[in-house]
């Protein structure tokens, strides 16, 4: 059996084991009934993957990116999330083919909750590794016809604090700002209210100055008004 195929049945045994119906029920709900769950919380399941992770630990990045497709072919959400921690164990030894598996996965199965963690911890750890594909995959990813391939090109550099490349971000920001969609007005406003912490006055700017959605307004604008650095 490839090691690929070890990982994912070693985690869906460990999953079986010790699902928990009194929680599934909860999580599922939350989750808009979108996903089936094994009823397994988050410190639960860091806890099971812990020393799976540890002994799969060696392999290749090959091997990982299998792993991960393979985990995302489950039905259980838990086995998505596994996917993405084992990918994030590996972000150092990430190859450049790396950033296809990932959005892949992110229109697999795909909902907020994992697209978010593979635009922000996967891509955002490759861009860092490989930074010369930053903008040229941004660009390309926010004329995609994928709605969560778009978000995602708004959240690469959520992180990424005085190292942002604001030109990108604000840039972004504009050719996705006219969408009348929640997913893509609530990114906007989520990633521009982080850099606003590291530059307050270019945000500010760029907000009042240009007609953005009134949702994308508020949340861009929240950390600088929580913190009284707005006029009146």
């Amino acid at each position: 059996m490839k090691k690929s195929e070890q990982i994912k049945t070693t985690i869906i045994h460990a999953f079986q084991e010790n699902q928990n119906e009194e929680h599934r029920p909860a999580m599922e709900a939350y989750m808009k009934n979108h996903f089936s769950f094994y009823g397994i919380n988050s410190p639960e399941r860091t806890a099971i993957l812990r020393p799976i992770f540890k002994e799969f630990s060696s392999i290749s990045e090959t091997e990982r990116l299998d792993a991960a497709i393979l985990l995302f072919q489950e039905a259980g959400r838990e086995c998505h999330y596994a996917a993405l921690g084992l990918l994030e164990k590996g972000l150092k030894n990430a190859v450049p083919s790396s950033i296809a598996v990932y959005k892949e996965l992110m229109m697999t199965a795909s909902w907020w909750d994992t697209v978010d963690m593979i635009a922000s911890n996967l891509c955002g750890g490759y861009f860092k590794r490989y930074p010369e594909r930053l903008r040229p995959i941004t660009q390309n990813w926010s004329h995609s016809s994928n709605l969560w391939v778009r978000r995602s090109s708004m959240l690469h550099q959520l992180k990424y604090k005085e190292q942002t490349d604001k030109e990108l971000l604000f840039e972004t920001a504009r050719q996705l700002k006219d969408e009348k969609e929640f997913f893509i007005e609530k990114a906007i406003g989520w990633a521009l209210r982080e850099y606003s912490k590291t530059d307050t006055d270019a945000v500010v700017q760029l907000l009042e100055s240009e007609s953005f959605r009134p949702l994308t307004k508020r949340e861009g604008l929240k950390w600088a008004k929580n913190k009284g650095l707005l006029s009146s």
